[in-house]
């Protein structure tokens, strides 16, 4: 039993090399993106190994980590300011009721 493949034209040909590399071109991508200290070599075409950051890398993230906390903060205190705002709004302006007139008012009008 074998299996007989049909001969492909040149565009599918190129399609096929065109995914190929764009696989290739990914894994290199995630590889070179990645954390990990990466060294290539021919016979295992990569070595990767995970290397803890060092301290200029965790005083950044530190950094990073309370820049994120301090925006969150001044976000929500934004936010009930607004809300106590709006609340001081509604307190100060007096909502206009209009009076209805009972059946009685109406019939001594008519």
């Amino acid at each position: 039993m074998s299996i007989q493949v049909d001969p492909m034209s040149i565009d599918q040909l190129a399609g096929a090399v065109v995914l190929f590399l764009g696989a290739v071109g990914s894994l290199l991508l995630v590889v070179w993106q990645s954390k990990c200290h990466c060294k290539v070599n021919l016979c295992y075409i990569f070595q990767c190994e995970r290397r803890p950051p060092n301290e200029e890398e965790l005083k950044g993230l530190k950094d990073q980590a309370n820049k994120l906390k301090d925006k969150k903060i001044k976000k929500e205190q934004e936010q009930a300011k607004q809300e106590a705002d709006k609340i001081l709004k509604e307190v100060e302006t007096p909502k206009l009721i209009p009076k209805t007139k009972s059946d009685d008012e109406i019939d001594k009008l008519v």
